[in-house]
């Protein structure tokens, strides 16, 4: 996917150039109002940095361009931005708009058809966000698979192990709405192949909000000793989503621990 990443702000540029340094293809925006030098990453990491006046003027100019544009701004100006530019569903852009704090990434347009709930979840996990997914049949979904693996576990061991969970849980793949993990796991690539041969977007929940997390799990010395992490499957499960209670504490397969959490419950612990 092609990505431009659009910014009004100097605390936007910060934002925008650590998504630019972590997407192969994109092309960062920055308004002309905004002095140079607010970009974080080496420049030999990033992209080029483009200028433009107008909102308005660079999405109608850009908006056919790329299969998603992300930005990082305040959501009535892209609304604004984008509505001239709307044509149909099958045809539009992704449009993701993250707050320059970094704190939400929402899917703004083209959910499923464009692609805008993968982009805003891809996002969240570069910046350590809250993904904002509204689409309905996402939103009926309310099953979140947490995953621990040892480094260099195969996808085929890790969908085992899910499947199995899923199982004993008494419950099927089609409620789940994220597979998640550890921020320290985002480079193996089991856990990725896994969730895309499961058909499910995998969250990857920052190491830091694990360690420092009130909600209740079970510790693990060995992963403490291996990760330095309190633990993976049960606090990951717990974090992706909104009150959430563990229905499946983790159980231990081959090179693979896995945990399953329910949203939305109505008392927690």
């Amino acid at each position: 996917m092609k990505i431009a990443v659009i910014t009004l702000s100097k605390e936007g540029t910060k934002v925008a150039a650590k998504l630019a340094a972590s997407w192969k293809e994109c092309d960062v925006f920055v308004h002309a109002s905004v002095p140079p030098g607010g970009e974080t990453q080496p420049a030999d990491v990033l992209p080029p940095v483009q200028r433009f006046d107008h909102i308005v003027e660079l999405t109608e100019r850009i908006f056919g361009l790329y299969q998603g544009l992300v930005y990082v701004a305040p959501s009535g100006a892209v609304v604004r931005a984008i509505a001239p530019c709307l044509r149909h569903k099958t045809v539009d852009p992704a449009v993701v708009v993250v707050d320059v704090a970094a704190r939400w990434a929402v899917s703004l347009l083209g959910g499923h058809e464009g692609g805008a709930n993968e982009l805003a979840l891809a996002a969240a996990n570069v910046l350590g966000a809250e993904p904002v997914i509204s689409t309905t049949t996402e939103a009926v979904k309310n099953l979140i698979v947490g995953v621990g693996c040892r480094r260099g576990a195969a996808a085929e061991a890790i969908v085992a192990a899910v499947r199995a969970a899923m199982a004993l849980a008494g419950s099927e793949l089609g409620r789940v709405r994220l597979m998640a993990s550890a921020e320290i796991k985002a480079s193996e690539p089991g856990l990725r192949e896994a969730a895309k041969e499961l058909g499910l977007p995998l969250r990857l929940i920052p190491d830091e909000e694990i360690r420092h997390t009130a909600r209740t799990f079970s510790r693990s010395d060995f992963v403490q000793e291996k990760v330095d992490l309190p633990a993976v499957a049960e606090p990951v499960a717990l974090l992706a989503g909104r009150r959430t209670q563990l229905i499946l504490p983790k159980r231990v397969f081959p090179n693979v621990t896995v945990a399953i959490a329910r949203e939305n419950c109505s008392s927690l612990e």
